[in-house]
């Protein structure tokens, strides 16, 4: 088996090869051209130049003979034996240096013929023989001599500038010879890299893209695909190790299926035998599965879309639940969904969980609409308001009469009373008061729950609101010793509203911050503007409320412990709750460290585009 490793090295190999030869090449012809210009510099370059310096030092000598004919004797010598070591000594560097046949013969004619020229130069230059001898033994001896020497020294010069021709002729041949090499080796160098390209095109590129588009196919979900492993290298192995996992994953998804499938029909025979109205949502909307009281009160078959069911309170109430990822009731609290089958009515309070993909993903997989069914516990409700409305006016005939009778008592209409039966009297009269109100308030309560107490909503200015609620307490804060303040100021917006219900509301809580600030405090009314709405306030200087009440502080018949039994039956709270919840609005209380407590509520903002 020829592995991918292997092929790489086959090819890799084969340029290292060309490349090594290239070098190896280009070494020799280097060395090749080094020593033919190693001749043309060493060699026959310094045999030039040694003739031509003896040319030139003959040339310079017979100057010097000229100059003792003129009668510079000392110039002219001095000339002549400067020259004639200069001539020595270029014909020293000529003999040892050379280099070509028959140039020693020459150099050695020379070295002969010099010879001669010096005994001559001497008769020439010989101040005791006459001139014109001189002269004429210059003439017909030295110069003819000097001819002679000048054109052996001029054989050499042109044999060793022959020979340098035919170096330089022979270095551009190797030159040329290198260039050609040099060429054929990096266009073989080419040719086996382009080969080897289109074949790693085929023993690798082509493997690895269709494993690539195979895998993709795979991630795809195509498990049914089978990969090509007929290539025996490691493109093979791998697409045989991809066979393997892809069939693993057909049996696991196989068995996933199946047990999704069992799951699936669990989920649906339970559900047909749950009583209550239940349906699972897909991400989109879409209702997977439910029981067959939610396909029948609410059309929540498995398939639709809640969002076309036309429940627009449905679509409210899932769309909350996926957008803040938590299990949501209703857009509203107490808002029940009422349903009538056969001659019953029904009455179901809808919570909507979401479903995450997992504990390490929180997106929303589905959402699951549950349904409470919530008649027993509304007819509870309404049986026990039916009973309190009815003991209420049932007790108001006999109570009525029996204040008028303590009352006529204490106006000893009928007789005149000792100092115990009148103590006795105004006792029965402070409780027959006190069970009149609790009695008011019970019908008050149970007229705003029933509807049966209209609103009266007006735009109303903030301020105006306030100081309606606080004229009936001045005087009795006054007698208590405890300043009332009014910070609102005139500039907040109008508030929609029903003034007399809201004065219920301040009359509620302005009695109960006077009836906790001692002697010597103060109660503050304050509002603000806070998201479309304004929020009043009323706060007080008495001993504040422990946290684990303030929760419970609007529901009914709570009271604080540790009050005093004439402080009321705990309605007051839960009526102005309930005002203020009919306007839109919303109640709340809280403790301020070391100054007592504050009760708040919110009414909206008038909107002239709602007008």
């Amino acid at each position: 088996m020829i592995g991918i490793r292997q092929k790489l090295v086959l090819g890799f190999g084969g340029l290292l090869l060309i490349v090594a030869a290239i070098g190896v090449l280009t070494i020799r012809h280097i060395d090749a051209l080094g020593g033919a210009i190693d001749v043309i510099l060493r060699q026959n370059y310094r045999s030039v130049v040694a003739c031509q310096k003896m040319t030139e030092s003959l040339d310079r000598i017979d100057s010097g003979a000229l100059f003792t004919f003129a009668g510079h004797d000392d110039e002219g010598m001095k000339i002549i034996r400067e020259n004639e070591q200069n001539f020595y000594n270029a014909l020293r560097v000529e003999l040892g240096n050379i280099t070509l046949p028959g140039e020693h013969q020459k150099a050695m004619q020379i070295n002969t013929l010099f010879t001669q020229y010096q005994l001559l130069i001497e008769e020439v230059t010989n101040p005791l023989t006459s001139l014109s001898e001189r002269q004429n033994r210059y003439f017909s001896v030295l110069l003819p001599l000097s001819h002679k020497i000048k054109l052996l020294s001029t054989q050499v010069i042109e044999m060793n500038q022959a020979n340098m021709q035919a170096a330089n002729n022979n270095a551009r041949q190797m030159a040329a010879s290198a260039h050609n090499t040099m060429l054929a080796a990096i266009i073989a160098s080419a040719i086996i890299a382009l080969l080897f390209t289109i074949q790693s095109h085929r023993w690798i590129l082509m493997p690895i893209k269709k494993l690539i588009a195979s895998v993709e196919e795979i991630r795809n979900g195509n498990l049914e695909l089978v990969l090509d492993t007929t290539s025996m290298d490691e493109i093979g192995l791998l697409s045989q190790s991809f066979n393997d996992m892809a069939a693993t994953l057909r049996k696991m998804r196989k068995s996933d299926l199946d047990m999704l499938y069992r799951s699936r029909r669990v989920t649906q025979e339970v559900f047909k035998v749950l009583p209550l109205p239940i349906a699972v949502l897909d991400a989109n909307g879409q209702v997977e599965v439910s029981t067959d009281t939610a396909e029948r009160y609410f059309g929540l078959k498995p398939g639709v879309y809640v969002q076309d069911i036309g429940h627009d309170w449905l679509k409210g109430v899932w769309q909350k639940a996926v957008r803040q990822g938590s299990a949501t009731e209703s857009e509203e609290d107490n808002d029940y969904i009422q349903h009538f089958e056969g001659r019953r009515e029904y009455f179901f309070q809808p919570i909507a969980v979401p479903v995450p993909y997992s504990a390490e993903r929180e997106e929303c997989a589905g959402t699951a609409l549950i349904f409470r069914d919530v008649t027993q516990l509304h007819e509870q409700f309404e049986l026990k308001r039916s009973v309190i409305a009815t003991v209420s006016h049932q007790l108001r005939t006999p109570l009525t009469s029996l204040r008028m009778s303590v009352h006529l008592l204490l106006e000893e209409r009928i007789g005149h009373l000792n100092e115990q039966q009148a103590d006795l009297l105004l006792a029965a009269r402070d409780e027959s008061e006190r069970l009149a109100r609790m009695l008011d308030d019970l019908l008050e309560l149970n007229r705003i729950e029933s509807g049966k107490a209209p609103l009266n909503i007006v735009p109303v200015s903030p301020f105006h609101l306030s100081c309606e609620g606080i004229e009936p307490f001045l005087v009795h804060a006054s007698d208590q010793g405890v300043a009332i303040v009014n910070t609102i100021h005139e500039g907040l917006p109008e508030v929609i509203a029903d003034p007399e219900s809201i004065q219920h509301v301040f009359a509620n809580l302005l009695s109960n911050a006077l009836r906790f600030t001692s002697p010597g405090g103060q109660v503050t009314i304050s509002a603000s503007e806070e998201h479309e709405t304004i929020r009043f306030s009323v706060e007080d200087t008495g001993n504040g409320i422990a946290s684990e009440h303030l929760a419970h502080l609007f529901e009914r018949f709570y009271r604080v412990p540790g009050q005093k039994a004439t402080s009321g039956i705990g309605l007051g709270l839960s009526i102005v709750k309930e005002i203020v919840e009919a306007h839109g609005g919303s109640v709340g209380a809280e403790n301020i460290a070391g100054k007592g407590s504050v009760f708040y509520f919110t009414l909206p903002i008038r909107n002239d585009n709602l007008q």
